[in-house]
């Protein structure tokens, strides 16, 4: 697969999921525009990510039964409507029910992920996939540098309008590049559903994974949800454009995750995992440190934090994908869906979190939340390891 259609895909996948997370750092300027509190204005971040984990548990299996471009496309310009009802909503309901459309359309990422897999040569599949899971969690990251700088411009609506149009060309340009691809299932749909719950009751990998994937996805909602809080009160009190530029720090964080998948593609993917799980709970140390001062070393302390959050998210992500993928090949979608509708139920679970969390002890409850969640990641991680040390079965490559 040529680089430029990698790219492609790359930016797709970003362009997509970002929806997920434009609201973010809005949360303030929405509640003020629909005269709602921060808690309920938290509501859009969770209602977006219940799209996408209903997407992704009754559309993606479809990318294993029918032409994938032709579904790909779809979605996305159903993301891109909803995206355009976002601009007109009347009314806060109105807002949270376009979320949940737009998040139903992102789904079609995870269709991209496994489509990228199946076209990489198996020695370039762990950098191929690492390569659009990066596209895929920048655009996470820019998402709310994007919306904040947007809003500043011409307020929020302004935000959904550019993604609107955005996504639109996009699908115009998938549609032109994007190989056709052939189905590699006849089972109905429903039979495709009976399939994934089979995959997941006799995979035991599979569960490792998805709950880690679950663990991950809660403490990183848990951080970027609250963070919108933290740095709208004193002693910060930034507006939109500045607290949007905190996702570029996420940035240098997914640009040095892709070293996971190059780790599992040379059969070092257990450490992969075991190194970001570490980096992800120590993170919480320097956000922590971070949070009680507005003065310069405490802003460099707490972007450390979210860089090493990022980092440790994203690159223990990439090995659990490049894991799962090659569990049963012919199974991508279906396994993909597993995994990520376990991931991003542990977004919806993190995002709530941390608005139940902020209104209890701020910032500091909202730590102790996020590090508990990261520890159990690596708990979880160390018992399942030493449990299966020693099996015949636990390749590093394969169970990396």
């Amino acid at each position: 697969m040529g680089r430029g259609l990698v790219l492609l895909l790359a930016v797709t996948c970003g362009v997509l999921v970002a929806n997920l997370y434009y609201a973010q750092p809005l949360l303030h300027s929405i509640a003020r525009s629909f005269d709602v509190d921060n808690a309920t204005a938290g509501i859009l971040v969770t209602t977006a990510q219940i799209g996408y984990a209903v997407g992704l548990a009754f559309l993606v299996p479809l990318g294993d039964m029918i032409e994938r471009r032709r579904l790909i496309v779809t979605a996305a310009v159903v993301c891109a409507i909803a995206d355009a009802a976002a601009v007109a909503a009347p009314a806060f309901s109105v807002l949270a029910a376009a979320l949940i459309l737009a998040g139903i359309g992102a789904s079609a990422a995870m269709v991209i992920v496994p489509l990228s897999s199946a076209l990489a040569a198996e020695e370039d599949r762990g950098r191929t996939v690492g390569t659009v899971m990066s596209g895929l969690l920048t655009g996470i990251l820019l998402a709310r540098t994007v919306s904040g700088f947007l809003s500043e411009v011409g307020g929020w609506r302004l935000v959904f309008a550019v993604a609107a149009v955005v996504i639109a060309i996009l699908a115009a340009v998938l549609w032109r590049f994007v190989p056709v691809s052939t189905p590699v299932v006849t089972e109905s749909y429903r039979g495709i559903l009976v399939s994934i719950l089979t995959l997941v009751r006799t995979g035991r990998e599979l569960r490792l994974r998805m709950a880690l994937g679950a663990l991950l996805m809660a403490s990183f909602s848990v951080m970027w949800t609250g963070l919108a809080f933290l740095l709208a009160a004193p002693p910060f009190s930034y507006g939109d454009a500045v607290i949007g530029l905190f996702g570029i720090a996420g940035v240098a964080g997914a640009a040095i995750a892709p070293v996971a998948g190059r780790m599992a593609d040379r059969g070092r993917g257990r450490l992969a995992t075991t190194l970001c799980l570490t980096v992800l709970l120590a993170s919480w140390v320097p956000l922590y440190l971070g949070s009680g001062s507005g003065a310069v070393w405490a802003v460099v302390v707490l972007l450390v934090g979210i860089v090493a959050l990022d980092l440790g998210t994203q690159g223990a992500h990439i090995a659990n994908q490049n894991v799962v993928f090659v569990l049963d090949p012919p199974a991508r979608n279906r396994l993909n869906t597993a995994y990520m509708v376990s991931y991003f139920a542990g977004g919806v679970v993190g995002s709530s979190a941390a608005s139940l969390s902020w209104s209890m002890g701020g910032w500091t409850a909202l730590c102790i939340a996020g590090a508990g969640m990261s520890a159990a990641a690596l708990v979880a991680w160390g018992l399942w390891r030493t449990a299966s040390s020693g099996s015949v079965v636990g390749s590093d490559y394969v169970h990396g």
